[in-house]
C-alpha cells in the first residue's frame, strides 16, 4: 500500500492507514457534515446552464442586478476550458448549447466579443453549426429576446391540458420532470413574448439552412406535418378556448408549487413556471412568484475566491437521499442504532414522510399515500428509489433499537406505509420507475420538441434493484411483486453481464445495484447472471485498483461502458457488487479497497471531480458531493463486516 495520496489536485504524504483506520476517519468526516437538525446534504453540482438561464430569466423580467450578474459571470468564466468551451460534465467534450448560453450571458455581463476567451468560444460554436444547431431549450431562450423566431420552434399548444388521461400525449404521459416543464412552456410559447437584449448575437449564426424535412411516412415526418398544422392553428386560435387553456394550465401550475417556492424542487419547471405566470399577468410581488424567487435564493451558493465573490445555482438539492445513504453508511460501518447522530437522522427522515396524494395517483387512484421524495420540499412527487433506500435504513435502525423505544414504533408505521406504496407503484412489466407507474409511452420522445433528454419514466434496473433489495430485507423475497422484480432484472441484464444505470454512471452503477439486490432476494451467487456480472466488473477494473466510467458511455457504450478514470464512488459501487457475490477474498476486492485507502484525504473524505450522477442520460449530469463519502464508507464497512 502506498504512503502517498496522489489526488487530482494535490499530493499529500501521510502514513498508510489500515482499513479500520480509513473507516474511522471517514466516519468522523461524515459525522462532521451532519446538520444539527439531523440531515446531510452535499452540493449537487451540474453545469453552467443553470447559472446562465438564471441570469437570462432575471434579464427578461427586468430584475437582473449588476452584483448577481458579475458573481455569476465569474463562476461561468471559471468553468470555461482551455479550448473555449463549456461541457456538461467534468472532463467531457464541449457542449454547443451550453457554450452558446454561457457566451450570451458573458456578453450580457460586459465581456468584449474580441476578448480571447469569447473568441475561442465563438470559434467552437461556429464550428459546431452555430446557433442554428442548438437544442430547443436554448433556442426558446433566444426567442424570448428576439434572437430566434418563434415560428421556427416546435409548437406546444396549451390546449393539450384538456387531453383526457387515456389520450396519447396527455400531460401524464410525460415524466414528472417533463410534464412540469412542458405545461408552463405551452403558455410561454402561445404568448410568444420578445424583450430584446441590448445587443444581438449575429456573430453566432452560420447561415446554414435548416435540415431537410423527414420522410412523411416516418414518425418524425408525421410529427413534422402535425407541427405545421399546429402552427397554422396558432396563428388564428379559437380565442376563448386558448384563453381557457392558458388559465387551466396556470391553475395546474399553481397547484403544484411546493412549500419552498419551487416546482418539483428542480430548476427547469421552476424557471418556466415563473415565466409563464408572469406572462399571464401575475405581478412579481404575487405570493407564488415571490415565494419562487425566494426559493431560488436558497438554491444559490456563494463563495469568495481570489477573483471576487462568485455564485452558482444548484439545479436541485438532495437532502432526503443524502441522509438515507449516510444513515446506511454509518450503520454498515458499525455505528449502533442508538447513536445520537443515527437517532437525529432517523427522526428527521420520519418527519419527511409524504402522506398526501400527488401526480402518481393519476395511474394509481386507490393506492394510499406513503414514501419519501428527494428534496426538502416535494410532496407532489415522492419516488420509489428514495423510499426503498429509506426503508432499508429505517429497518436497520429499528432492528437495533430496544423494544419499548418510542422511535421504534414510529419507524414501523412509516415502513409499513412506505412498503405498501412502493409495491403499489410497480409497473405492469414487473419493474419500477422512479416517480410514476407505467409511464412508458414512447410517443412523446418522437416530438420535435424533445431533444433535451428523457421525457418518460419507465422502469430502470437501478431503481428496480433498490426496491427488490428493500422488499427482500423486509422478508418478502417470495412475494409475487418481488419475484416479478427479480424476473425483470434478470431479463434486463446486458449481454456482457452488466446492467444499465439510469440515475448513476452507468453500467457500474446499475451492476452495483442489481447484484446485491438479486443475492438478497435469493439468487445464488454462483448463478450465471451473478457470475457474468462479476466477470464484467473484474474485466473493467483499472490498473490502479479502482473503477470508473465516463459519462460518454450513455452515448457510446461500445467505447466507454465501464471505462474511465477511477473514482471513489464508482469503486465503491463495484465493491458492493463483488462483496455481495461472495468475492470478499478476491484480488479485485483487495486492490479496490487499497485504492479507496490510498486516495483518501487526511480528513477522511475523498476528492471526486468527475460526475457520477445522472439526470438525463446523454444530456444532463450531476456531481453529488456526498457520494464520494457515503459509498466508500458502506463498502469499507461491508468489507470489514462490522455492522451490528
Amino acid at each position: 500500500m502506498t504512503s502517498t495520496i496522489d489526488a487530482a489536485t494535490r499530493t499529500v504524504d501521510q502514513p498508510p492507514r489500515s482499513v479500520a483506520q480509513a473507516l474511522t476517519a471517514a466516519i468522523g468526516h461524515l459525522r462532521g457534515r451532519q446538520d444539527a437538525a439531523g440531515w446531510w446534504k452535499g452540493e449537487l453540482a451540474t453545469n453552467v446552464t443553470m447559472d446562465a438561464e438564471d441570469l437570462l430569466l432575471r434579464e427578461f423580467l427586468g430584475i437582473r442586478t449588476e452584483q448577481r450578474t458579475q458573481e455569476a459571470a465569474r463562476w461561468i468564466r471559471s468553468q470555461q476550458r482551455a479550448d473555449g468551451t463549456w461541457a456538461l460534465f467534468h472532463g467531457g467534450p464541449g457542449d454547443l448549447s451550453t457554450t452558446v448560453e454561457a457566451y450570451v450571458v458573458l456578453k450580457l455581463a460586459g465581456d468584449a466579443v474580441d476578448a480571447p476567451h469569447m473568441a475561442r468560444a465563438r470559434a467552437f460554436i461556429l464550428a459546431q453549426g452555430g446557433l442554428e444547431r442548438t437544442r430547443v431549450f436554448t433556442r426558446i431562450w433566444m426567442a424570448l429576446f428576439g434572437e430566434w423566431s418563434w415560428d421556427d420552434l416546435p409548437e406546444l399548444p396549451p390546449e393539450m391540458i384538456f387531453l383526457p388521461r387515456w389520450f396519447p400525449l396527455n400531460v401524464y404521459d410525460w415524466a414528472c420532470w417533463a410534464r412540469q416543464t412542458v405545461v408552463p412552456l405551452t403558455i410561454v410559447g402561445s404568448i410568444r413574448p420578445v424583450r430584446p437584449l441590448p445587443f444581438d448575437i449575429a456573430e453566432l449564426r452560420t447561415g446554414a439552412r435548416p435540415p431537410r424535412p423527414p420522410a412523411p411516412w416516418t414518425w418524425d415526418g408525421f410529427f413534422h406535418h402535425t407541427d405545421r398544422a399546429l402552427k397554422l392553428y396558432a396563428k388564428r386560435p379559437l380565442r376563448p378556448l386558448r384563453e381557457l387553456a392558458q388559465r387551466r394550465a396556470a391553475e395546474w401550475i399553481l397547484a403544484r408549487q411546493e412549500a419552498d417556492g419551487s416546482w418539483g424542487g428542480i430548476q427547469p419547471p421552476w424557471v418556466y413556471s415563473l415565466l409563464a405566470l408572469h406572462l399571464l399577468g401575475y405581478p412579481l410581488d404575487h405570493p407564488a412568484l415571490k415565494a419562487g424567487f425566494e426559493g431560488l435564493e436558497s438554491f444559490t451558493i456563494r463563495e469568495e475566491t481570489d477573483e471576487g465573490w462568485v455564485c452558482r445555482l444548484e439545479a436541485c438539492q438532495s437532502p432526503v437521499w443524502d441522509t438515507a445513504l449516510a444513515l446506511v453508511a454509518l450503520l454498515d460501518a458499525g455505528v449502533p442504532a442508538t447513536d445520537e447522530a443515527v437517532r437525529r437522522a432517523t427522526t428527521w427522515l420520519l418527519g419527511e414522510e409524504i402522506r398526501v396524494r400527488g401526480d402518481w395517483s393519476v395511474r394509481r387512484p386507490t393506492l394510499a399515500p406513503g414514501g419519501w421524495a428527494f428534496e426538502f420540499a416535494n410532496d407532489i412527487y415522492p419516488d420509489t428509489d428514495d423510499t426503498a433506500e429509506i426503508v432499508l435504513a429505517l429497518r436497520r435502525v429499528a432492528s437495533g433499537l430496544p423494544d419499548g423505544d418510542p422511535l421504534k414504533a414510529s419507524i414501523e408505521g412509516a415502513i409499513g406505509r412506505g412498503v405498501a406504496w412502493t409495491v403499489g407503484m410497480q409497473s405492469r412489466d414487473g419493474g419500477w420507475g422512479a416517480f410514476d407507474a407505467d409511464n412508458t409511452r414512447t410517443l412523446a420522445n418522437k416530438l420535435p420538441f424533445c431533444d433535451f433528454g428523457e421525457v418518460i419514466d419507465p422502469p430502470s434496473a437501478d431503481v428496480t434493484a433498490h426496491v427488490v433489495e428493500m422488499l427482500a430485507v423486509e422478508g418478502r423475497a417470495a412475494d409475487p411483486a418481488t419475484q416479478r422484480g427479480v424476473t425483470w432484472l434478470l431479463r434486463s441484464q446486458e449481454a456482457d453481464g452488466s446492467w444499465f444505470g439510469r440515475w448513476g454512471a452507468n453500467y457500474i452503477y446499475g451492476t452495483g445495484a442489481a447484484v446485491p439486490a438479486l443475492v438478497e432476494a435469493g439468487v445464488d451467487p454462483g448463478a450465471p447472471a451473478i457470475r457474468a456480472a462479476v466477470h464484467w466488473l473484474v474485466a473493467h477494473q483499472n490498473p490502479d485498483g479502482g473503477w470508473g466510467e465516463d459519462l460518454r458511455s450513455y452515448d457510446d457504450p461500445a467505447a466507454w461502458a465501464g471505462k474511465g478514470t477511477s473514482t471513489a464512488s464508482q469503486t465503491a459501487w463495484a465493491l458492493l457488487a463483488l462483496l455481495a457475490a461472495g468475492e470478499g477474498d478476491s484480488d479485485a476486492v483487495r486492490t479496490g479497497i487499497d485504492f479507496l485507502i490510498s486516495t483518501q484525504r487526511p480528513d477522511g473524505g475523498w476528492d471526486e471531480d468527475y460526475f457520477t450522477g445522472t439526470g438525463f442520460p446523454g444530456d444532463f449530469y450531476i456531481n453529488y458531493h456526498l457520494y464520494r463519502v457515503v459509498f466508500p464508507i458502506t463498502a469499507l464497512g461491508r468489507y470489514l463486516g462490522v455492522s451490528p
